[in-house]
């Protein structure tokens, strides 16, 4: 039973939208039966099984899997909610602000770094896609023979190569992994799709660092948010100073 939190709507999560997400990877055969709402909770079949490891992320056996599911779902049509990657910061500052929480001073930089990102994209556009937009391991459940993906409450139409950074980055993929990942989704590790995914690990981090700000003004959990923003700004700020970053954001404009 999903228990829904106090003004999640402010992190960007549509209670209808989750339903119908929900109900659609259920039906594509990789997300438990949803048995209905009720009271406002989302009700669904129990399913056993245990996680998948952090060592398994760099399995491409388990990888390619993970791919599948990924693309079949990018791929089942759109979702009556936007969850748009590049947008969620800026709104998740006003949530914040409207809340009294401080902004912390790195976000002017993070700002700079994800339009500017967001700029390359739309220079040379990949359509929209209904997206999961938090791939993170505990969402992963395998029960021997098959494997399931959990907690579809932030779905809606993203870029979908925001759901590949977010799973590379938020757990930890080596390069190697990570081009494997990108081979099994799109066939092919090119040098844009692969510049893409990096770029999208940056744009994770900064939703996730201001997530972490937003529930400082509304979450009743005892957790230390603050660092856990103050991680994710640190992170994306670090590989957005790589050297390769230029070329990543000239090798993402470029044409498929």
């Amino acid at each position: 039973m999903r228990v829904p939190g106090v003004a999640t709507e402010l992190l960007e999560i549509d209670r209808n939208c989750e339903r119908i997400a929900a109900t659609r990877a259920a039906d594509l055969g990789f997300a438990p039966e949803v048995v209905g709402v009720f009271d406002g909770c989302l009700v669904t079949r129990f399913v056993p099984g245990g996680p998948i490891t952090a060592a398994d992320f760099e399995d491409p056996a388990t990888l390619e899997p993970i791919a599948a599911i990924v693309r079949a779902f990018h791929r089942s049509g759109p979702l009556p909610h936007t969850f748009d990657a590049f947008a969620v910061p800026r709104l998740h500052r006003r949530a914040a602000t409207d809340r009294g929480v401080a902004i912390p001073a790195s976000f002017e930089r993070m700002d700079v770094i994800v339009q500017d990102i967001a700029a390359v994209f739309a220079a040379s556009p990949d359509a929209v896609a209904p997206s999961h937009n938090d791939l993170l391991r505990a969402n992963f459940l395998r029960d021997g023979t098959r494997l399931w993906l959990l907690d579809w409450e932030y779905a809606g139409m993203n870029q979908p190569t925001f759901d590949l950074g977010n799973l590379a980055v938020n757990n930890a993929l080596s390069p190697d992994a990570e081009r494997s990942l990108v081979e099994a989704y799109f066939g092919a590790a090119s040098e844009r799709n692969s510049a893409r995914v990096r770029l999208m690990k940056i744009v994770s981090d900064a939703r996730e660092a201001m997530w972490g700000v937003v529930q400082q003004g509304i979450s009743t959990i005892d957790f230390d948010y603050r660092s856990y923003a103050d991680e994710h700004f640190d992170r994306l700020l670090t590989n957005a100073s790589k050297s390769e970053y230029p070329t990543w954001l000239a090798q993402a404009a470029e044409y498929p």
